[in-house]
C-alpha cells in the first residue's frame, strides 16, 4: 500500500501534496523511485531530517504505534494506514501523545468513510429517520484469500509478524464503520476460528454476537476463506429498514414507529404499513486519494479530518474483543481491560511459528507540502 500512496502521489493527484521522501529497509526498492526523492532506509534518520512536513506510515500493524509517536515527536503531522495499532494499550498511548501535540494532524486511512453509500446511511441513522437502533448485521465475507497470498510476505498471518487475521487486516474498514455509525457496542460474544481454512496462526472466520447500549443487536460475520463471498449490511430501526448490498441501497419506511403501532393497532396479525424511499448516494468516493487530500487539507486549510486517528480505538478495541472472547470462551465487556487482551496476545506472538516451520507461512512513504 505504500508503494501505492507514492504512486498516486507522483502521479499529481494531489495539487498541493508532493512527495519528497521514502522509507523502506530494502535498498532495491528505494532505486525504484526517481532521483530527485530523498530515499532512507531508516524512519528516525528521516523524522530527524528536515525534508518532510508530514509522513504516510505503511508498514506491517505492529510497527504503526512506534513509527506513529516518533514522527508525531518529531512534530510531523501523520497518516497511518488500518489498523492503528494491533491492540488498545498501544492504541491509547499514540493518542495521548498526539493530545500533546494537538496542533499536528492525526488521520487514519480508513478510505471507507469516503463512500458515498456509508455516508448516506451514517446520516440516516444520526438524523433520526430510521429512529431507534433496533438490529444490525454485516456480513462480510468477500474477502477469500488464497494460500499464496498468506506466503506472499514472512509477516503475514502470523501472531508475530500481524497481531491478528482478518479483523486486523482485511476487515478493519467494516469494524471502523460498524463503529462510525452504531457507536461501539457494550458487550461481545464472538466465535473466532483459527486456521479454519488456511494453514495459518491468526483467525480465517469470524461470527461475532454485539450488544449496545441501547439494547439493539449485532452479528458481525467475516472470513477469507469463503467463495463467493457476501457484502450486505442490513440495518433495522423503529421506523425502518435498510439494505445495502451489491451497489444497491435500499430504505424501506414505516409510515408509523414500530413500538406505537404495537400499541394502537387492534389486529394481532398487522404491521406498519411502509414505503420505499430513494436514498441518494454518490457512488464509493474517492476511497485512499479522497483520505489523502481530506489530510492535506486538513494540514494547510483546517478542514475537519474524515477519520481521525483517535477514532480507530473504537475498531482495534471491537477486533481485541472479539479475539478476547473466542480465547476465553465467555462474553466480553466494553469497554475492555486492554492489559488482559495485551497479555494474552504476547503470549501468542511469543509462540508464533516463523516462516521456516511452515504452519503459517508468514515467520513509505513520506508526502512534503
Amino acid at each position: 500500500m505504500g508503494r501505492n500512496h507514492a504512486e498516486t502521489i507522483l502521479k499529481g493527484a494531489h495539487p498541493r501534496l508532493a512527495l519528497a521522501a521514502v522509507v523502506d529497509a530494502d535498498p532495491a526498492r528505494l532505486a525504484t523511485f526517481p532521483a530527485t526523492i530523498a530515499k532512507y532506509t531508516d524512519p528516525a534518520a528521516l523524522f530527524r531530517s528536515d525534508t518532510v512536513d508530514a509522513v504516510l506510515i505503511a508498514t506491517p500493524h505492529p510497527s504503526h504505534p512506534e513509527l506513529s509517536i516518533a514522527a508525531l515527536r518529531a512534530g510531523l503531522h501523520v497518516l497511518v494506514e488500518k489498523p492503528i495499532a494491533i491492540h488498545k494499550r498501544e492504541a491509547a498511548r499514540m493518542i495521548s501523545v498526539h493530545r500533546k501535540r494537538s496542533s499536528l494532524v492525526f488521520a487514519a486511512m480508513f478510505n471507507q468513510r469516503t463512500s458515498g453509500y456509508y455516508q448516506a446511511i451514517h446520516q440516516l441513522i444520526h438524523s433520526g429517520q430510521l429512529g431507534g437502533l433496533q438490529r444490525m448485521q454485516w456480513t462480510i465475507t468477500n474477502w477469500f484469500r488464497t494460500q499464496a497470498y498468506y506466503a506472499s510476505s514472512g509477516w503475514r498471518a502470523t501472531w508475530r509478524g500481524e497481531g491478528g487475521g482478518v479483523l486486523l487486516n482485511q476487515s478493519p474498514h467494516q469494524l471502523d464503520l460498524l463503529c462510525w455509525m452504531f457507536g461501539l457496542p457494550q458487550q461481545v460474544r464472538a466465535f473466532c476460528h483459527f486456521g479454519k481454512y488456511h494453514p495459518i496462526e491468526v483467525e480465517d472466520e469470524v461470527t461475532a454476537y454485539l450488544e449496545f447500549p441501547n439494547g439493539a443487536t449485532g452479528v458481525f460475520i467475516t472470513s477469507t476463506g469463503e467463495a463467493p463471498g457476501s457484502n450486505r449490511l442490513e440495518i433495522v430501526g423503529d421506523l425502518g429498514r435498510v439494505v445495502f448490498e451489491g451497489d444497491r441501497l435500499q430504505f424501506t419506511r414505516n409510515t408509523i414507529g414500530t413500538a406505537e403501532f404495537s400499541k394502537t393497532s387492534s389486529n394481532g396479525f398487522a404491521a406498519p404499513p411502509t414505503e420505499e424511499v430513494q436514498l441518494v448516494a454518490d457512488g464509493h468516493g474517492r476511497q485512499h486519494a479522497g483520505i489523502l487530500q481530506n489530510f492535506t487539507e486538513a494540514i494547510l486549510d483546517g478542514t475537519p479530518l474524515l477519520a481521525p486517528a483517535e477514532e480507530g480505538i473504537q475498531s482495534v478495541e471491537l477486533a481485541n474483543a472479539m479475539l478476547l472472547s473466542s480465547w476465553l470462551n465467555r462474553t466480553i465487556e466494553l469497554p475492555m481491560n486492554g492489559q488482559m487482551f495485551e497479555y494474552h496476545l504476547r503470549r501468542r506472538m511469543n509462540e508464533s511459528s516463523s516462516k521456516d516451520k511452515r504452519r503459517s507461512g508468514r515467520t513509505k512513504r513520506a508526502p512534503r507540502r
